[in-house]
């Protein structure tokens, strides 16, 4: 039950993000934005990317807190085989949209900005993909480890500016630049998803330290 209300909240506050994320990616995908905005471009290619990868990113951050609720996933686990699978494949096309739009015309935050964002795009692949793949094959305990790596990455667009938020609240913007070139924003090209993962796997080498632990003193 506290897992249920925990990702539950979780998906309620995100669910701003998330409204926002798909209503300006409809709004670009059909030239409707209110007023012009520097991701559109003249680049037809780069806005579909874009735009559709805000639309299914929007969705994936809203979604994918349900599948980590244990007490779902097993009182209805054709709901989270299909949820997954819609999740896995929004997810695809959200990173490959990124990368496709960063490959395209870059970031407004230059190389370093280029750099982390593709690593986070590509690693969202990976996750996605290797999750789904753990699933096929019938190794559940291996694709709960992809699963967990993937959830911290698909809400990392909503931690970015969560991150962003909380340090503008408590240092009025120090370190950080409109352009993307102070040293906070330099750092937050990688921190809003790199530490989480360092921590996913801490957790999951200990988890199974214990568990090793547990059946050696019962061989």
């Amino acid at each position: 039950m506290t897992r249920i209300i925990t990702m539950s909240l979780l998906a309620l506050l995100m669910l701003p993000f998330a409204l926002y994320s798909v209503d300006f990616g409809q709004g670009g995908l059909r030239d409707r934005l209110a007023e012009p905005h520097y991701l559109q471009t003249d680049s037809a290619s780069a806005n579909l990317a874009l735009f559709s990868h805000m639309i299914l990113g929007g969705i994936v951050t809203c979604l994918v807190p349900f599948q980590l609720i244990g007490r779902l996933r097993d009182r209805y686990p054709q709901a989270h085989r299909w949820s997954g699978r819609l999740i896995a494949l929004s997810a695809l096309v959200t990173a490959f949209g990124g990368l496709v739009f960063i490959t395209l015309k870059g970031t407004i935050g230059g190389a370093v900005m280029d750099a982390g964002f593709a690593l986070y795009g590509a690693l969202l692949l990976l996750t996605a993909g290797m999750a789904w793949r753990m699933a096929r094959q019938g190794d559940f305990e291996r694709h709960r480890a992809w699963a967990l790596r993937f959830f911290w990455l698909a809400i990392g667009s909503w931690l970015y500016r969560v991150q962003y938020g909380l340090w503008y609240l408590a240092t009025d913007g120090l370190w950080s630049e409109p352009d993307f070139s102070g040293s906070f924003d330099l750092a937050m090209n990688f921190a809003f998803y790199l530490p989480y993962l360092i921590g996913v796997e801490i957790y999951l080498r200990m988890k199974k330290g214990n568990t090793d632990s547990v059946l050696r003193g019962t061989a």
